[in-house]
């Protein structure tokens, strides 16, 4: 009888501690996995958006203006997490040479810290320009 009372212990003890994990988990937001993955996304995103058909023309670089929105929303979309609010803002998109200037801000939820309401906001923005050789 001990026996089984030690092993819903450690069962309880397991519950406690991945709830405490994903609560920790929520709550954090940093801006360096939110700056790298914003990096990546433009990038992956201005690669996907240039214009082959014109590129193989004229042998000038440069990307669709839709395109370039699409994917990157589709792309931010399928790797940010569910747990927070995102604000995706796309100021300037230079078709020739690709240039792209952006912003996404991402919310928390809110956090009773000692009866106080918090909500924490991180902004990144980015220039990015598609080098080629």
């Amino acid at each position: 009888m001990k026996e089984s009372f030690w092993g819903y212990l450690i069962i309880i003890l397991g519950v406690f501690t991945l709830s405490v994990i994903m609560l920790f988990n929520d709550v954090t937001n940093t801006n360096d996995q939110n700056y790298y993955l914003v990096k990546e996304v433009t990038e992956a995103a201005m690669l996907d958006s240039v214009d082959i058909a014109y590129y193989r023309q004229t042998g000038i670089v440069s990307i669709n203006k839709d395109k370039f929105a699409e994917n990157f929303s589709r792309r931010y979309a399928e790797s940010a997490g569910l747990n927070k609010t995102y604000k995706i803002k796309i100021y300037d998109i230079v078709e020739q040479p690709p240039k792209v200037s952006l912003s996404v801000s991402s919310k928390t939820g809110t956090v009773n810290i000692s009866g106080t309401a918090e909500q924490f906001d991180i902004v990144n923005k980015i220039d990015a320009i598609l080098e080629n050789k």
